[in-house]
Formats: C-alpha cells, structure tokens, sequence
C-alpha cells in the first residue's frame, strides 16, 4: 500500500513547465530551497529536477562512497593475500630511492 505522506510529497514536488513560462522561475527556485528538489514536468512526463547546491552535494557524495566501497569490495574479492615490501618492488622495477630523497613534500608530509 502506498504511504499517503510519500505520494502526497512526490505531487508537491512536481513543478508544471507552464509554470517557468509565466515567469515563476524565482518562486519555483525559492520552492526548491525550502524542499531541497522538485521536478519539472512537460505533457506529463519529467524533463528535469532542480536542486539545490547542497542537496546536490550530499548525493554526489553518497554516489562517490558506494562507488568506493564497490571497488573496495571488488579488490577484496581479489586479493591474494600476497604483499610485498617497497625494496622488492623497486627491485622488480629497477628503481632505487635516491631520486626520491631530493623531492619536496608538500603539507608537511614526511614518510620517514
């Protein structure tokens, strides 16, 4: 069964786009800062949702952390267990650590 309270949220958050064309654009921009999101219809059909800089932010962080934790996971499934220290890889690679004994760091970083 449907929560009235969600259906009743989603219709108020529906904005008509004849709405933009009368020249309600600041109302309808001060509606998506007091909800956080609306969608913009046309012929019945969403064409677009506003939000707000915030809004925006929190769900492109929450996009970025589950694509995080997928490949977290993913690398997880993968590993070996099999580690090798930093001298092993440079020998592998043929490199030393005397080029990186002249780098500056940058904030202060020291890994020493």
């Amino acid at each position: 069964m449907l929560n009235s309270l969600s259906v009743s949220r989603a219709l108020d958050s529906l904005v008509p786009i004849t709405r933009f064309n009368r020249g309600e654009a600041n109302k309808i921009f001060d509606e998506v800062g007091a909800s956080g999101c609306k969608i913009v219809v046309k012929n019945n059909s969403p064409i677009c949702v506003l939000l707000t800089p915030e809004k925006y932010k929190e769900m492109a962080a929450i996009i970025d952390d589950q694509y995080l934790l997928s490949l977290a996971q993913e690398r997880e499934a993968r590993d070996t267990g099999a580690t090798i220290t930093a001298e092993q890889l440079y020998a592998e690679l043929g490199l030393t650590e005397a080029p990186l004994d002249d780098v500056s760091m940058e904030y202060g970083v020291d890994f020493e």
